[in-house]
């Protein structure tokens, strides 16, 4: 192998998992992690938001058109529309189990009002409860001008009301840093009966911060998470009240 060939073959792998037409890196099983620090990216605010989208096929049954009156249907991906109310009962929600340098540990998420802090610890904050996977979504703020006192963040995303519909929603969370591409990770994997999925960890690695693609799905909640993780909170049974509704 020539010293071009190796020199080639080290950009290739270097670039494979971003995309210049589109500005974003995607996390993959391949390409699992990036380093915010090595990006210049590891101060301000990281803004981290999960979108949700379904597809208009699973929304009120299969569609029954003949192809002999609209032949070129056939021809046509299905199509995908914002979530509402009106087509399909199913709350995604956004969370982060956080532990802290101290060896404090807690989590942010809707389920129980706990929405965190930016400008304090946690360093987390959760702007709002998203219901109908509106254009906007959910959106996690954690503020890395106090990275020094993160050990780490688990991202995760759960199913509030318990009907398993992962394999039917096209849920994307995709981390916002100050500076770079943005990082998606797409929760594409087909588990029909999963509750939960931690999407992606955030680590403070001797002063260095990384992200790290998960994308494991649990057929529990947030207890079922933090066992995987070794987070060691007590959990109990949770509902929301009619205004986090």
């Amino acid at each position: 192998m020539g010293l071009l060939d190796g020199f080639w073959r080290g950009r290739a792998a270097e670039f494979d998992s971003g995309s210049a037409a589109t500005n974003a890196i995607e996390l993959t099983k391949r390409h699992s992690q990036v380093s915010l620090t090595k990006q210049g990216a590891a101060t301000g605010h990281l803004r981290i938001n999960l979108a949700w989208r379904m597809r208009s096929s699973d929304i009120g049954g299969p569609q029954r058109e003949s192809l002999l009156r609209h032949p070129f249907k056939a021809l046509k991906p299905p199509e995908v529309m914002g979530h509402t109310q009106s087509m399909v009962n199913v709350d995604l929600d956004l969370g982060c189990l956080y532990e802290l340098q101290d060896g404090t540990k807690g989590v942010v998420q809707p389920l129980g009002g706990y929405f965190g802090d930016v400008n304090a610890a946690p360093y987390v904050k959760l702007t709002g409860d998203d219901r109908f996977g509106s254009g906007s979504g959910e959106t996690l703020y954690v503020n890395l001008d106090h990275r020094e006192s993160i050990k780490r963040l688990l991202v995760f995303v759960y199913i509030y009301d318990q009907t398993p519909a992962f394999d039917r929603t096209q849920a994307v969370v995709t981390l916002y840093p100050t500076s770079g591409p943005r990082v998606e990770i797409h929760l594409d994997e087909r588990h029909p009966q999963a509750r939960s999925c931690a999407v992606v960890m955030i680590e403070n690695v001797k002063g260095e911060m990384f992200v790290r693609r998960e994308v494991k799905f649990v057929y529990g909640f947030q207890a079922e998470l933090d066992r995987l993780y070794g987070w060691g909170l007590q959990w109990g049974r949770g509902h929301k009240t009619k205004a986090e509704r």
